[in-house]
């Protein structure tokens, strides 16, 4: 199983390849799917910082159900990503993995990183991922959620070997928001994302992106920066 940082990045925009599948009777991606896309990225995209607290459930067959909660803030390239057992700093250029169980933590130049794991995505580039031709999407429901009004969009691979099934992506229509994001694995675990509370436009600090090693007692420090 991949990390489970790496996870909820792919998940929350993800890169694997989607297409057509199932009760998609067209080959390429749904017009009205993309410009509901297309709106809810440039709502986004107009922030100057955004902070998302979340709900994340992990259902894995014949295991016990997983939920972490977590926090996501980004100010431009620097983000900060909290989860009951992991975190991730990044200030654009180094980016810092904390392993809170191991009290360890991995120091990467931010480009080596996102080379290396190709299934990795910064919060700056999650709005745009559908834009990529690697797959397809379509608006598959717009209904009622105790009592908001949602539009859902489905994604499938293209890849015949991808490991996951289909993401599904639910949006408060009146508020143009993201609610939800369910991915379902070919193995039958399902991987779900509630955002629980929005805070767009706060003040950070430039040292709320950066880790510093020295205020964890013992820590191990692996640094594995290529110069």
């Amino acid at each position: 199983m991949k990390n489970i940082v790496v996870i909820f990045l792919a998940f929350l925009f993800t890169n694997i390849g989607f297409a057509q599948s199932g009760e998609f009777a067209r080959e390429t991606s749904d017009p009205a799917a993309k410009a509901i896309l297309e709106k809810l990225r440039t709502k986004y995209e107009a922030y100057k910082t955004v902070e998302a607290d979340f709900k994340l459930t992990i259902e894995i067959p014949e295991e016990d159900k997983e939920v972490q909660t977590g926090n996501l803030a980004q100010k431009g390239d620097q983000y900060r990503l909290k989860l009951d057992n992991q975190a991730i700093y990044s200030d654009g250029k180094t980016l810092w993995l904390y392993l809170k169980s191991n009290n360890e933590v991995q120091i990467n130049n931010v480009d080596d990183f996102e080379e290396e794991d190709e299934d990795f995505l910064s919060p700056k580039d999650l709005l745009r991922i559908y834009e990529k031709e690697d797959f397809i999407y379509a608006l598959t429901n717009e209904g009622n959620e105790k009592g908001v009004a949602i539009q859902q969009i489905e994604f499938k691979p293209i890849d015949k070997d991808s490991e996951y099934a289909k993401m599904r992506l639910t949006i408060d229509k009146r508020k143009n928001q993201i609610m939800r994001i369910k991915a379902f694995a070919v193995d039958g675990a399902r991987y779900t994302m509630d955002v629980t509370k929005f805070k767009p436009n706060l003040a950070y600090k430039t040292t709320d992106f950066t880790f510093n090693p020295k205020n964890f007692p013992g820590i191990h420090v692996e640094d594995l920066r290529i110069d």
